[in-house]
Parts: C-alpha cells; sequence; structure tokens
C-alpha cells in the first residue's frame, strides 16, 4: 500500500480523537495560493495566545488487539486496515512542515500486538524528529495505557504534550464497553506522566540536544471522555474530570460526543446525542477550571444533567437567586465571577475602574460587557434591575415578586458563559 492510501486510511481514522481540537475550516487549494485548511489529515489546534496551530493528526496504525464497542478500529471491525513505518511518519511531517501545510504533529495509534511496542514505535517517531531531523515543532503523542513506565518517560523527553484517554466515566461502564481496558491503567499512565515531569527525569535529559533539554511536556497532558454513549449523568463525566485536574494536574480534558458506527453493539444508541450537551460540559469545565465552580454547584445531585437552554452559569444563577444583584462598587472577585455574562477580563476591568470612581451602568456599558445578560444580576450606583418591583411601604424586595422577575426574564434563555 503506497503512503497516499495509508494518509487517506489513517488520517480518517483519527477524527475521532478530540483530544485535538479542530477549527472545522475548510478552504480548498487555489491556484496561486500556498496550501489549504483541507487537506488529508490536516487539523487546527489553538495555542492560549489565541495562535492557530496546523498540525498532522494522523494513526500510526489502526490495527488494535481491543474490541471497544464504541470504535470504529476495534479488532471485529471490518474497517480496511493500515499502518505507517516509523521513517514514514517522520518524513510525512518535515515534508508537510517544508511545505508550511502544518506546524506540528498529532500522532496515535490502535494498539497492535501490546501497548508497549506501540507506545514505542510512536516514541521512535518523535526521537526521530526532535534527534536526528532537529524538529522544533509541536508534537502531540497518544500515552497508551499499559505501557511501561520508561517507555512513557522515554515519550515524555520528545513530546510536547501526552494523552491517556479515559473514554468513559464508570468503572462499570468500562468494563461493559471496553473489557480489555481498565481506568487503573489508564490512571497508572497519567501518574507517571505527572511524577517524570515533576522530577525532571534528569538521567534522560542528558540524551536529548542542549536546544531541546528542560522540554518535557511543556504542554502538560490532557485526556477524552465519549459523551451520551451511554446513560452516565453530566454530574458524572464532570466529577470524574474534577478529579483528574486536581490528582494529576491535567491541562484539558476533551469531550468527545458519541458517533455511532455501523454494525454497533446494541449497548450502544443508535443515534447521536444532541451536540449542544458537549458544548455545554465545555462551558461547565471552564467554570471548574477559571471561575472557582465546585462540580456540586454545577451539577448538585438534584440537577445532575445540565440544561440545554440555558448555559451553566446561568442555571447555577437562577437556581441560586438570593446572591443577586451583586453591587459592582463593592463585591469581591469571586461574587463578580458568578456573575452571568461576565468573564475573567471584564471582572478585571471591573475591579480596576472602581478603584477611581464609583461605577455606574453607563461606565459598564463603555466597558463593553455583555449588559444584556448581565444587567438582572448586578447593581450599580444609579441602577437595580428590581426597582420596578419594590414595595413602596417597606422598599425591600418580596420573594416571590424576584423569583416571578427571574422566571420572566430567563425563560428559554440561551448563551454562552
Amino acid at each position: 500500500m503506497d503512503v497516499q492510501k495509508k494518509l487517506e486510511i489513517l488520517a480518517d481514522a483519527a477524527k475521532y480523537d478530540a483530544s485535538c481540537a479542530s477549527s472545522g475550516s475548510k478552504r480548498k487549494a487555489k491556484k496561486g495560493f500556498l496550501g489549504d485548511s483541507n487537506s488529508v489529515g490536516i487539523c487546527h489546534s489553538y495555542t492560549p495566545d489565541g495562535r492557530c496551530v496546523s498540525l498532522l493528526k494522523v494513526l500510526f496504525s489502526n490495527h488494535c488487539i481491543y474490541d471497544c464497542k464504541y470504535c470504529v478500529n476495534r479488532v471485529t471491525s471490518d474497517v480496511p486496515r493500515a499502518s505507517f513505518t516509523v521513517q514514514e511518519i517522520v518524513d510525512l511531517t518535515i515534508n508537510f512542515y517544508k511545505r508550511n501545510y502544518i506546524e506540528g504533529l498529532f500522532l496515535s495509534s490502535g494498539i497492535f500486538k501490546d501497548s508497549d511496542t506501540t507506545m514505542n514505535q510512536l516514541t521512535e517517531v518523535a526521537r526521530k524528529l526532535r534527534v536526528e531531523e532537529r524538529f522544533n515543532g509541536y508534537i502531540h503523542l497518544k500515552a497508551v495505557a499499559g505501557a511501561s513506565d520508561e517507555v512513557l518517560a522515554e515519550a515524555s523527553l520528545y513530546a510536547d504534550r501526552l494523552s491517556a484517554n479515559i473514554e468513559l466515566s464508570e468503572d462499570q461502564e468500562l468494563k461493559e464497553l471496553a473489557p480489555g481496558k481498565t481506568h487503573a491503567s489508564v490512571f497508572q499512565a497519567m501518574g507517571k506522566l505527572k511524577e517524570v515531569k515533576s522530577e525532571g527525569a534528569t538521567e534522560q535529559k542528558s540524551r536529548l540536544p542542549s536546544a531541546l533539554k528542560n522540554r518535557l511536556t511543556p504542554a502538560g497532558q490532557s485526556t477524552q471522555m465519549i459523551v451520551g454513549a451511554t446513560g452516565s449523568a453530566d454530574r458524572s463525566l464532570l466529577k470524574r474530570s474534577s478529579e483528574l485536574y486536581s490528582r494529576f494536574e491535567l491541562k484539558r480534558v476533551y469531550y468527545s460526543s458519541y458517533s455511532p458506527i455501523q454494525k454497533s453493539s446494541p449497548l450502544l444508541p443508535s443515534k447521536q446525542p444532541e451536540l449542544v450537551r458537549e458544548h455545554r460540559l465545555y462551558q461547565a469545565d471552564w467554570l471548574m477550571r477559571f471561575y472557582g465552580f465546585s462540580t456540586d454547584e454545577i451539577v448538585p445531585e438534584s440537577h445532575p444533567h445540565l440544561s440545554l437552554e440555558q448555559d451553566p452559569k446561568l442555571s447555577w444563577a437562577l437556581r441560586n437567586r438570593h446572591l443577586f444583584p451583586v453591587d459592582v462598587n463593592k463585591a469581591d472577585k469571586e461574587s463578580l465571577l458568578r456573575v452571568p455574562g461576565l468573564g475573567v477580563r471584564n471582572v478585571q476591568r471591573i475591579l480596576s475602574a472602581r478603584r477611581f470612581k464609583r461605577l455606574r451602568y453607563q461606565d459598564l456599558v463603555k466597558m463593553n460587557l455583555q449588559m444584556a445578560r448581565a444587567k438582572y444580576f448586578l447593581l450599580t450606583s444609579d441602577f437595580n434591575p428590581f426597582a420596578m418591583r419594590l414595595d413602596d411601604q417597606s422598599l425591600q424586595f418580596r420573594q416571590e415578586e424576584q423569583l416571578s422577575f427571574f422566571s420572566e426574564q430567563f425563560s428559554g434563555l440561551t448563551g454562552e458563559v
């Protein structure tokens, strides 16, 4: 099989791994232009400062010894099979890079033969790129669960990021749908990657060229969970994510909506879940990482599923009406961060501006805040969202009127965090 055919098969097989975000851009090649965003295997990821990075996203092999019911590459599947050699992946990466098609590599694989063999092959690709080709671009490798500590430590020398996918949030679900895998093996891989990064792997660093030292997985590690393949509530997924963030210091948990596959198991749903659920999980994940929300606040036991109509922050605010409105001139940072429509940068602007003056409604408008959403939860020196509902005799809110006000304003409201 020639390399072009392998690329078509293995790039298509890699599309189910969401650990590398895609931009969704579909600009095709045009005469007079260099490159395109629709080439086979090209996807896009974004850096923390907003830059778009084009990556060659491909599997080393789609041969797999496991029979995971949700995976198109499972051993019992009849899909066309292909495998690259180490040198073929290296040549593709360098040639694509020289043609300005890509800036990095995202390399995963089915588990052929055993975990150590597979991980060794992925690591060898990265080693050749770093040491022999002196490639300084981005490399993301799949951390194969079950691989030995030594192999995972070796991979940490060359990869910018490693990802061991947990796939499903509950142990019993993984046992039923992926009988060859265990969460224990995934946690072992995550634990080793955390240990290697913290200890520095001093011995192994000596084998790297001086320009590449101190590069031990600078982008950290990530994982992926499948959404909608089982009946797990959003609370279960977010509880597991919160555990992984704190226990293994993960940089990201990716949520991937289950995609129905041909001849799938009767244990799996026949339809893809609503994509908005995946979106809501990302919003909730963002609240946990950057806004100080706990899982129990976002999805309490009484509300184990995220609302598909309202973003998680708005849902939380409506369940906690007694905490609003928040006075922009007095509230602390944590309280302001919980106001629907206010982001981290907006809160910082408010905190900086109020050092010099008491903020009025128009001051917030001039800051380009999302006042269409935030105004119902904020109190300024000249604006009170409930002013028209004040009791003329007591000048206090009546609880039933406050609840009514929120219900009227936010019935069916949707939007971003």
